[in-house]
């Protein structure tokens, strides 16, 4: 596990535990990382959301890039994505984007994108995080070496036209929501589906620096469902701080959450013959629901650890086309090397367009099994993970649940916490059992803490 950067980059509280000086220091040695070609003069492409602190960075990240020699090139407000697509289609050294996701104003991150368009390889975030903790000196740029700072609001144009190029069907007549989260959304997915002729309705689209994800966006889905619902929508897309989010809710109200839109993309390929090896790609967190729909299929699927990184690399190796996560982080690898919630809402309005269905017909036969998480704070994870006692009881549950539902134990990544989750045909059973696991670890003098 890596010092300061997790799977979704360094990410803290600004100016707390992600500070300006760090934004320098990365920036000082992205510049001179990727400056080190004998008459290479390094480009390095910076997105950032909304959050009053993504400024500062952008600041500080320019400042130390060009003080190492490479130029800068600012999209400015953007999506992740389409940093994610810059760096790739312009050929960019690096990319990096400013954000926390669906983290509360107050919080904020440094995301590395490589040239590829993916996520910085691991070997260049070791080589950073030595350099963090090494007090070393990198030398500064001179005279007519200096670095310059570029507009390339261009760049952010440019991916709005591609996603629009994507679109199959005109959305003439249709009546869509689409809830930005005060965040990288705000201006971009409005000019998308008006562009492709929706009767659009934006919601959380006034951005004031602290109001990002606050209350709104896929991580307060609520408001968009009851607007969808109170004004006939026809359908509503939800999407996170940097907008590499989506989650849907149908003419109903009703929920489409990253393992619908795996369902109903994975059945729409399928149908067409595009699903490529006959397999969708989900993590363990996926619902057992999802996978019983599957299994009815004859549709295929991998199970990755928690985190979009997985989902992709999995997709990249084996030569998976689609994959996601149930946050709403969805991978169409035709088009994109991450996710990306606008593409996501346009690949889902191509279903239904297609199918000439309403959304609520799409999922129609994907029955989401009842789930009961809880967080049990724990003195030592891998004592409590591999605990016999505690074993044996996740074993009886499993064998008690057959094929009709399943157990989960992980450990946080982040935290000194252990999740028993359990997915059943009744809310009841999936309490009784997570209960049952927890009390084997409170006799066995595990537990420090239960958290719901």
């Amino acid at each position: 596990m890596s010092k300061y950067f997790g799977t979704d980059g360094f990410r803290g509280e600004a100016n707390v535990t992600l500070t300006v000086d760090h934004a320098f220091q990365v920036g000082r040695f992205l510049g001179w990382y990727y400056n080190q070609h004998e008459g290479h003069k390094a480009q390095i492409v910076i997105g950032k959301d909304t959050r009053r602190s993504s400024y500062m960075f952008e600041c500080a990240l320019s400042a130390g890039i060009t003080a190492s020699g490479a130029d800068v090139y600012l999209m400015h407000v953007t999506t992740t994505p389409s940093v994610s697509y810059i760096a790739k289609i312009d050929e960019f050294d690096c990319g990096i984007m400013i954000s926390a996701s669906h983290n509360p104003f107050h919080d904020n991150g440094i995301k590395l994108i490589n040239r590829h368009g993916e996520k910085m390889e691991q070997e260049v975030i070791d080589r950073i995080e030595e350099y963090l903790d090494s007090g070393r000196d990198l030398p500064y740029a001179t005279g007519e070496e200096i670095g310059r700072v570029i507009d390339y609001a261009s760049g952010r144009n440019r991916y709005i036209g591609y996603l629009i190029s994507l679109a199959t069907h005109s959305y003439k007549d249709m009546k869509v929501a689409l809830d930005c989260a005060n965040g990288s959304a705000w201006m971009i997915a409005k000019s998308v589906f008006e562009a492709l002729g929706a009767e659009t309705y934006v919601l959380s689209n006034t951005p004031n620096g602290i109001n990002i994800n606050d209350n709104c966006g896929s991580t307060h889905i609520g408001q968009l469902q009851e607007y969808v619902k109170a004004n006939h929508m026809d359908i509503g897309f939800a999407f996170d701080g940097d907008a590499d989010r989506c989650l849907a809710v149908d003419e109903k109200g009703n929920l489409v959450d990253g393992d619908g839109i795996l369902y109903i993309y994975g059945v729409y390929m399928k149908e067409r013959e595009k699903l490529v090896n006959n397999t969708v790609v989900t993590t363990i967190m996926s619902n057992f629901g999802l996978y019983k729909a599957f299994d009815a299929l004859g549709i295929e699927y991998e199970k990755t650890d928690v985190g979009d990184k997985y989902v992709y690399e999995c997709m990249r190796a084996k030569g998976h086309l689609i994959g996601g996560e149930q946050s709403g982080h969805i991978i169409f690898g035709k088009y994109a090397n991450t996710g990306d919630g606008i593409l996501t809402a346009i690949k889902l309005m191509q279903a239904m367009l297609s199918r000439k269905l309403p959304l609520s017909k799409l999922t129609q036969d994907l029955k989401i099994y009842p789930q009961v998480l809880k967080n049990v704070k724990v003195q030592d994870k891998e004592r409590a993970l591999n605990d016999f006692a505690v074993q044996n009881a996740v074993r009886e549950v499993s064998e008690r649940l057959g094929d009709q539902g399943r157990i989960l134990l992980r450990k946080s990544g982040t935290e000194p916490v252990l999740r028993v989750m359990v997915e059943a045909p009744t809310h009841e059973l999936c309490q009784e059992n997570v209960d049952a696991v927890i009390a084997v670890m409170e006799q066995r003098g595990l537990v420090l803490e239960v958290k719901s």
